[in-house]
């Protein structure tokens, strides 16, 4: 399960864009290992991000882990990269026509501390055009959405046609999953891909009136169609004289042991003056998050999720900010993972289903130093990042799943 996130020069985006925290109160952080970093170039160890360090334009690379394997996506260079923690490349999957010959044998030797490694080295071949988004499954299958040249794209019901998942296992491509399954017609604009406990795919799609959710078995067969509207957010709270609400939908994620989404939607309040007719304002809007069970098209009960609350000082007076978290994804034991930008990184808040017990931790790194960056949430919880600064892409992790395997 993958939590894309682009950073701009000083923008700070996860996966979603996210509202801006400069203060708060203090949590604990949890610490950050850095595992290895690339350089930038054209040669297979290499990332082409001129784009994102350039902030010229949006950005095609994705990080995603799964039992200590890497894999990353360089749409810019057309290609993906497999690699170990140490940063040792296993297997290169990329397009032969844009990219040099690679420059290693079939076996290499590099050396980690003390330690020397030795892996094969492998090379898969494919006409990638911008392979971006990432997701693994258990077999350490690929999935990655491709975007099509503009000559292949098509166009359905006022939808542009234009992405398809590819997947690839560890030596070779697989086959292509579209619309109906295996080798069907393009998806809409792909804003996630997720893969369930039994290797099932999951793509959402983002569509002019809401998210259009796509869902296969682990050989690429169609089991759900759902159009999940931004307007159908289920109603929340009470009714107060003068006071009106409105909702909208803001991410939705699937569960990964069970067919059903889980949807966040956020509630704002406006109210009118008495005498001006004008509105007031809007107040601090409230999360709640919705089960949505795919057979039935039902939503269930909804979860109300804390904010973060952001304290600004100015001189003697103190004002308090509730903002809300982002939904990014559910781990395989049932905790929702969300969060918020900061300053100093971001703050991380996870919420077990069952006992609503709540963890919120800090994912400490210099966001000013870094101009791009894709996150990753494992399905057991460790979230791994690819943070790229001006000389060099360093690939990390927090291990949040020591928060949340109880």
């Amino acid at each position: 399960m993958s939590v894309k996130t682009v950073f701009f020069a000083a923008l700070v985006a996860l996966v979603l864009p996210l509202a801006s925290c400069k203060k708060g109160a203090a949590v604990a952080s949890v610490k950050r290992e850095e595992l290895f970093s690339l350089a930038y170039g054209g040669f297979e160890e290499q990332l082409n991000l001129a784009g994102g360090l350039n902030a010229t334009g949006a950005v095609n690379t994705d990080i995603a882990m799964r039992d200590g394997f890497f894999y990353i996506s360089n749409g810019e260079s057309q290609k993906i990269l497999g690699l170990n923690s140490y940063g040792d490349l296993l297997t290169l999957y990329h397009n032969p026509e844009t990219n040099p010959a690679p420059l290693f044998d079939s076996s290499d030797t590099r050396r980690s501390g003390n330690a020397k490694n030795v892996s094969t080295r492998k090379t898969v071949d494919y006409p990638f055009n911008a392979p971006s988004l990432l997701a693994l499954d258990s077999r350490q299958y690929i999935y990655v959405a491709e975007t099509l040249p503009k000559e292949r794209r098509e166009s359905s019901d006022n939808k542009i046609l234009l992405q398809l998942v590819l997947r690839f296992d560890s030596s070779s491509f697989v086959d292509y999953i579209g619309q109906q399954g295996v080798g069907g017609t393009p998806f809409p604009f792909i804003r996630n891909i997720y893969v369930t406990q039994d290797d099932g795919l999951v793509v959402v799609c983002v569509v002019h009136d809401g998210f259009e959710v796509f869902c296969y078995n682990a050989a690429g067969q169609p089991l759900f169609d759902t159009l999940i509207k931004y307007s159908d957010a289920p109603e929340w709270g009470e009714a107060k004289p003068g006071i009106s609400r409105y909702a909208e939908i803001e991410n939705l994620v699937p569960d990964l042991t069970s067919r059903r989404l889980f949807v966040k939607a956020d509630y704002y309040e406006t109210s009118l003056d008495s005498a001006s007719k004008v509105q007031n304002g809007i107040n601090d809007p409230v999360s709640v998050v919705f089960p949505y069970d795919l057979a039935t098209g039902k939503f269930g009960a909804g979860i109300e999720i804390p904010p973060y609350e952001e304290t600004v000082s100015d001189g003697f007076a103190k004002q308090t900010y509730n903002l809300p978290y982002d939904l990014i994804g559910v781990t395989k034991n049932g905790w929702l993972f969300f969060t918020i930008s900061l300053d100093t990184g971001c703050m991380v808040q996870a919420i077990d289903l069952d006992s609503g017990r709540v963890v919120r931790r800090l994912l400490n790194y210099d966001a000013k130093n870094v101009v791009y960056s894709s996150f990753s949430l494992s399905p057991t919880g460790i979230i791994s990042a690819l943070l790229a600064e001006r000389e060099s892409a360093k690939v990390v992790w927090w291990r949040a799943d020591t928060l949340v395997d109880q």
